[in-house]
């Protein structure tokens, strides 16, 4: 299941050299991962109204080219549920044909209190 989500690079995105901020990626593909799940039709507000939320608990990542002030770029996501507790994000953004970034991103749902918990029926339901 492959997503797209398209980014463009603003001024406050980048450094003093127009370069954007290594950071800033880890936001990029954190906007395409919420659309993913709002695409889904997971209310993360409802799932917190009941106790439950998502939490990042792993990210590698790799920064393979710099993105400047103004381009135009993508987030490709794939994403798959490895087991009832985890969910797993391939990421990488893109401008144009060359891919600039790249992430192994791990999620897990957890209640509100810090316990892991499994990720939501309907969720699995959708995704399996």
């Amino acid at each position: 299941m492959t997503h797209q989500f398209p980014v463009k690079v603003y001024y406050e995105d980048t450094d003093m050299g127009g370069v954007v901020y290594y950071a800033n990626y880890l936001r990029f593909i954190e906007r395409a991962r919420s659309e993913i799940v709002e695409e889904l039709g997971v209310d993360q507000n409802a799932m917190k109204a009941d106790g439950l939320i998502f939490v990042v608990t792993r990210v590698v990542a790799d920064y393979l080219a710099p993105a400047r002030l103004g381009d135009v770029l993508f987030v490709k996501t794939d994403h798959r549920v490895t087991s009832p507790l985890r969910w797993v994000f391939d990421q990488a953004v893109w401008r144009g044909d060359q891919c600039l970034f790249k992430a192994e991103v791990t999620a897990v749902c957890m209640t509100v209190a810090g316990r892991p918990t499994r990720l939501p029926a309907e969720l699995r339901a959708r995704l399996a």
